[in-house]
């Protein structure tokens, strides 16, 4: 070791008071340590809320404190309940787009009308979803039912529940009048009811009872096209004899109804569409909602519209399936 490197050994030992000439053992010195933060507060498990919201809700439900209107629309229940199940199938199921949803009013009534299809008309119900989930205002759609679904047990009552009545013009325009959005299907059982290869063809639209519920009330029709509904249920046939026996308009017969049995009612996935058209303005014709010819053109002008609308919307998703392919 040369004589540099030595007296360098030296110096470092000596620097150490417990090295030669000194008294005390080296000490390990720690680095310095960030204050200690405040302990968090208390922050309540997210299940510990929805525990207590639904004891809530049920209890609520038990003792009677909620609120209907005069047509037995419950909107703590559709809100809380109805919708929640219907949504998985709205957008994970069908993954429906919406389009011209600034198309409905904020505020004030409309009268929807849509065209019908599906063997089980899903297709209304995904509507209210749709009118509640994509609006700003989180609107409810008074749906107009045929007089079956008011005659069939427990279903009669959720359709109240959801907010469902009679598709009759007396109901029609008390809901208008009272500002609410009221959804029809003027093909009724035509539509839902159709084959498959009929589909996206509309039918009749009956006498245009929803057109002169419009006029009397000035409530604007916003006309609506539903794409995806024809293919949940592929109606194949009809067996119209059993249908006779069993009170019903058709009995269908799907790729998997009847054969699947119970399984035959899944509905097939398909992509959907809901497209709000262009409000049509009523007020200028409110004299003239006794006019037949009048409340005829009006229902061929929307009926038109929808349909060149039906045809605009498969192109799309035509176009759109390709590019994902």
């Amino acid at each position: 070791m040369s004589d540099f490197e030595s007296r360098q050994q030296s110096i470092v030992v000596a620097s150490y008071p417990g090295g030669p000439g000194g008294t005390r053992t080296p000490k390990r010195v720690s680095a310095p340590q960030p204050p200690a933060e405040p302990a968090p507060e208390h922050v309540p498990d997210i299940w510990e809320q929805r525990v207590a919201g639904a004891l809530a809700f049920l209890r609520r439900r038990l003792s009677g404190e909620y609120e209907v209107d005069e047509f037995g629309f419950d909107p703590e229940l559709t809100d809380k309940v109805i919708n929640p199940l219907l949504r998985p199938l709205y957008r994970d199921w069908f993954r429906v787009q919406v389009r011209g949803i600034e198309n409905l009013p904020d505020k004030g009534a409309a009268l929807i009308v849509a065209n019908h299809s599906g063997t089980i008309a899903l297709d209304a119900l995904m509507l209210a979803v749709a009118v509640h989930d994509e609006h700003p205002e989180r609107r409810h759609l008074r749906l107009l039912g045929a007089d079956l679904v008011f005659r069939i047990p427990f279903v009669s009552e959720l359709a109240r529940k959801h907010g469902s009545t009679l598709a009759c013009n007396p109901d029609a325009e008390r809901l208008l009048r009272a500002g609410e959005l009221v959804g029809v299907f003027p093909e009724g059982f035509k539509g839902v009811g159709k084959l498959y290869r009929d589909r996206y063809k509309l039918q009749r639209f009956g006498r245009g009872g929803f057109v002169s519920a419009a006029l009397r009330t000035g409530a604007p029709i916003v006309p609506v096209s539903i794409v995806g509904a024809e293919e949940t249920y592929p109606m194949l046939g009809n067996l119209k004899p059993l249908a006779r026996l069993l009170g019903t308009p058709y009995f269908p017969i799907t790729p998997t109804f009847p054969w699947l049995g119970p399984l035959g009612l899944i509905p097939l996935p398909s992509k959907w569409y809901i497209e709000f058209g262009k409000p049509v303005p009523t007020e200028p014709l409110t004299k003239l909602a006794d006019d037949p010819v009048v409340v005829f053109n009006l229902a061929d002008q929307v009926r038109e519209t929808i349909q060149h609308s039906l045809y605009q919307l498969l192109e799309v998703r035509e176009a759109e399936a390709s590019a994902d392919e």
